[in-house]
């Protein structure tokens, strides 16, 4: 089977697969300042997530109404999150799995998954599509040993991911939730990286 060897290098033991990346004082510029990452795909060619606590000055009725997808009830208080610098123009949804199937979508875990078609957007606008999601514009992208260096650089903290977190977490207090579970208050570490 094609796809059982995938699924096994995705999951090897060193992979941040559905993991948090919380941001350390240190990275204090742009969009990844104060944000929580949570970690897609993590192998030998590099690493891909979506950043879950950044949202951009548009809401979801808006992404809808440019892509002249017509919406069953309000969405225009729900926000559109910052996902990364990587395809700014390009939407991808964290959601919890269902009974559909999508066009382009990837099964992170037995709870999350991330697509990236156009026909989850119609679904959820129409009211058929996953109850909890997440959508975002862009991702955040590393090359191949550049999370690795990061990581060595003290520029995030790693811990597993919580999916409630991301659906069902405010997006203002889920980097604060995620250094609960780790019992840090982001506002009392420094931004001064040492080594333990």
């Amino acid at each position: 089977m094609p796809g059982r060897s995938e699924v096994t290098t995705a999951r090897s033991s060193d992979s941040l697969r559905d993991h948090f990346l919380l941001a350390m004082p240190s990275l204090s510029e742009g969009i990844f300042s104060q944000s929580i990452t949570y970690i897609c795909e993590h192998g030998e060619s590099g690493a891909m997530g979506i950043v879950i606590n950044q949202p951009l000055d548009l809401s979801v009725e808006e992404i809808f109404e440019h892509l002249q997808i017509n919406s069953l009830r309000d969405f225009s208080t729900m926000p559109v999150m910052a996902g990364g610098p990587v395809q700014i123009d390009h939407g991808f949804v964290l959601h919890r799995p269902g009974q559909d199937e999508w066009e382009a979508s990837l099964k992170v875990t037995d709870e999350i998954t991330l697509t990236t078609s156009r026909d989850i957007l119609r679904a959820i606008a129409h009211g058929t599509g996953p109850n909890e999601h997440l959508i975002a514009l862009g991702y955040a992208g590393w090359s191949a040993g550049q999370l690795e260096q990061e990581l060595a650089e003290n520029s995030w903290l790693t811990l597993p991911a919580d999916s409630d977190i991301i659906f069902a977490t405010p997006h203002a207090h889920r980097l604060g939730a995620a250094a609960a579970l780790l019992g840090i208050d982001m506002n009392l570490i420094s931004g001064e990286a040492g080594h333990a």
